[in-house]
């Protein structure tokens, strides 16, 4: 079969001394979906990068269409007909999304004006022909991280791009929207499109991809058609053991109620009523799992029981006190501890250490200071301890965060909030962008957690991980709880789909 790329002998070594790339070769064939899979820090990015025109090896040859290109920018990139949807979305938050789909190929009222009307015909247009329903005289900074990912997605579908790269697509998608998508990707495969495909969601890759190229630190494994491997057979190849799909045991009991969200209502500054009346209570023991498609609300509803937003009606009591007026500091001394769904913008402080991070909330207690002095060689104790425990991919803790993938920054959020002395954790998003592995091990500590009478409130966009962890899950539409399920086994993500999507509602949801 036609190569429309082939990547030869790339060696990528960053300036604090991480080998990101060692020898890597591959081939991906013309109008095939191929994807690419491996551990947080495998190099799966850094080859990304290199393809795109964002970083240059230090050795190695890249050719599409037979012929070895020298990519100095993604603009470079871009012009031959390679486009990139991003891990950490590359938008404009003070634009709309028409402004960002038109950015840099912008329609022109005269030869200065852009025609924003037109702009706002295209985009309307595009979202309707790959089936993606997006607001497009938003602003992206109000808008939740999934619908901002699906308008990458547009962006680069938009651009007509004939290889195709795709960074973590379906982390926000439903299970009735990634089959639009994967619908989407076929019909681009049909019409002589290619697609490189970097998931972590093995059943995803099984279902979409042609063949499967794993790597592994920073090397290719090996490269196979998507017929000769199971999802087992992947995660062995990824991490060396294998690895359970299996959900877990629910717990023995459960104790008091913890956390109790009581008629919860928030309007926001445009007078838009994005949560109504909302209302349940968690227990000791308990994992309440949240499922619905973003921007129905969930962000709201984190913010507001973590003291990041005042509701507009309702109250929120932690073990029977009232937390209204509070601010986060305080909140989180009640006992909350807080995984937030957007790690860059509220979960680290990139330009800081790993050190830094992992004492941002517990900075100013014993035994990480003493009489206004930070205590620096317990902290690096500490934070080599965490590194340890949750396997995350640096050189020293004293390394900046925003050097890590983005898969090892999630894990310094994870880290950091487990390690806190709490009884009610707010887990949006926990696994986000982490390796079959990793993802497996958190889950595990959030079984530990929970089995040692702390209470869950997990938010997840990964309906497997909805089910495979929750005790008893609700389901949110529009602001509104619409669903309830407490024998969770019998539920699978299809049968949850048509209530998230407002199909469907329970006559008697919780209230």
């Amino acid at each position: 079969m036609e190569k429309i790329l082939e990547v030869k002998g790339i060696l990528k070594i960053y300036p604090n001394g991480v080998i990101a790339n060692k020898d890597v070769s591959v081939d991906i064939e013309k109008n095939t979906i191929h994807a690419i899979v491996g551990e947080n820090g495998a190099g799966k990015t850094t080859l990304m990068k290199v393809i795109f025109g964002i970083t240059q090896p230090q050795e190695g040859e890249v050719f599409y269409k037979g012929e070895k290109i020298n990519l100095k920018s993604p603009h470079d990139a871009i012009e031959i007909g390679i486009g990139m949807v991003h891990q950490h979305l590359m938008l404009a938050p003070d634009l709309t999304t028409a402004e960002n789909m038109v950015l840099g190929i912008e329609p022109l009222r005269g030869k200065i004006f852009l025609n924003i009307d037109k702009a706002f015909e295209v985009t309307k247009k595009v979202s309707q022909d790959y089936g993606f329903d997006i607001p497009i005289d938003k602003k992206i900074k109000d808008l939740p991280i999934g619908i901002r990912q699906r308008v990458e997605i547009l962006k680069a579908l938009f651009r007509n791009a004939e290889l195709l790269i795709l960074d973590e697509p379906t982390t926000f998608l439903t299970p009735q929207e990634i089959d639009v998508l994967f619908n989407t990707l076929k019909d681009l495969k049909n019409h002589g499109k290619t697609i490189i495909f970097i998931s972590h969601k093995l059943k995803e890759v099984k279902q979409i991809a042609d063949r499967i190229t794993v790597m592994s630190d920073a090397k290719i494994v090996t490269t196979k058609e998507a017929s000769e491997l199971t999802e087992h057979d992947i995660a062995y190849l990824m991490v060396g053991r294998d690895i359970s799909f299996e959900r877990i045991s629910p717990p023995e009991k459960m104790g008091k109620p913890l956390l109790s969200v009581q008629n919860i209502s928030y309007i926001n500054d445009e007078n838009v009523k994005l949560l109504n009346n909302v209302s349940f209570d968690i227990r000791e023991s308990e994992i309440l799992g949240l499922a619905g498609v973003e921007g129905n609300g969930q962000s709201e509803l984190i913010k507001i029981i973590t003291g990041l937003l005042k509701a507009s009606e309702g109250n929120i009591y932690i073990k029977g006190e009232s937390i209204k007026g509070l601010s986060p500091r305080v909140i989180r001394e009640m006992g909350i501890a807080h995984i937030p769904e957007d790690r860059m913008g509220y979960g680290v402080a990139d330009k800081t250490s790993l050190e830094e991070n992992f004492i941002v909330d517990r900075y100013y207690k014993s035994p990480f200071s003493k009489i206004f002095r930070l205590i620096w060689k317990y902290i690096t104790n500490h934070s080599r301890k965490l590194i340890e425990q949750f396997k995350i991919l640096t050189l020293s803790s004293k390394t900046t965060v925003s050097s890590l993938s983005g898969g090892n920054i999630q894990k310094v959020v994870v880290a950091r909030e487990l390690s806190s002395e709490h009884e009610i954790l707010i887990a949006a998003q926990p696994t986000r962008g982490i390796d079959v592995g990793s993802e497996e091990h958190v889950h595990n500590l959030l079984k530990n957690t929970r089995d040692a009478g702390k209470a869950i409130f997990l938010i997840s966009a990964d309906l497997d991980e909805i089910l495979k962890l929750s005790t008893r899950i609700i389901v949110i539409y529009n602001g509104e709880i619409v669903a309830e399920f407490t024998d969770v086994p019998k539920i699978s993500g299809k049968y949850l789909g048509p209530y998230m999507l407002g199909v469907k509602k329970q006559e008697a949801a919780v209230g």
